[in-house]
């Protein structure tokens, strides 16, 4: 899943339509939302963007790793692996470090480097707002985000939203976890390089209004994976309701 975001972002529905086509599901919270693993320390925003690499704790790598970890908790030896946002810069991350684990990759909104597809100044100052301190507040908050970030051409759906924020307050409300993850976005290399030896059969998918992650994000990722079949869509931003990895 994307920056800040929990597993119940990937949607009910739509893991229940990948295993109704034979698909096993497995979602999963990043470290420092929801459930996982929390590190402490809140690094300054300025800090975050002019200096990532001397605050962040950890880096995309490291994340992709974990995903890795949660392939051998469930014994599988490999999977499909889908991302979204900073979840495609994992997914990215995953298929040319641990080759092995991936049988295909679908990056959707993301970018192979955070110099690339950088958000518009309103998309970043509504990841910006100052956190939550109720769960009414965590609703509203994740309603107001997306009437910036979400997609103009279709309905938000408010309701799933802020059920989804109250859930993700009580799951696991930590302000500084997004702040720690942004951290390793900004720190990160990146995968261009990478991804050019990347073999296994690539879909990348991009919004043509996201104003969070660029299309030029997803347009140099595909750009960089030999044989990349890259999906654009008009008046789509960053989706409010995702998908999830299936093997």
């Amino acid at each position: 899943m994307g920056l800040g975001m929990q597993m119940p972002f990937w949607h009910d529905d739509l893991c229940a339509a990948f295993a109704s086509a034979g698909f096993a599901v497995a979602r999963f919270d990043n470290r420092d939302v929801g459930e996982s693993t929390h590190l402490r320390g809140t690094p300054s925003l300025p800090a975050v963007m002019t200096v990532p690499q001397a605050v962040a704790r950890y880096r995309i790598s490291d994340m992709a790793a974990d995903a890795a970890a949660v392939l051998d908790a469930l014994g599988w030896a490999s999977a499909h692996v889908l991302g979204t946002s900073m979840g495609g810069m994992i997914a990215q991350a995953l298929a040319i470090e641990h080759p092995a684990r991936v049988r295909s990759l679908t990056s959707v909104m993301s970018t192979p480097s955070p110099r690339v597809g950088r958000p518009t100044l309103g998309a970043a100052g509504a990841l910006a707002a100052r956190p939550a301190r109720t769960a009414d507040e965590a609703a509203e908050r994740v309603v107001a985000t997306f009437r910036v970030i979400g997609s103009p051409g279709y309905p938000l759906d408010e309701d799933w939203l802020r059920r989804y924020g109250r859930l993700a307050f009580a799951r696991g409300h930590d302000p500084g976890g997004a702040r720690r993850q942004l951290a390793a976005i900004n720190a990160s290399p990146s995968r261009v390089a990478g991804l050019r030896g990347v073999r296994v059969p690539t879909l990348v998918v991009h919004g043509e209004a996201d104003p969070l992650v660029r299309p030029s994000g997803g347009r140099a990722t595909a750009a960089a994976v030999p044989g990349a079949r890259l999906m654009t869509f008009p008046a789509w931003g960053t989706t409010s309701r995702a998908g999830c990895g299936r093997r």
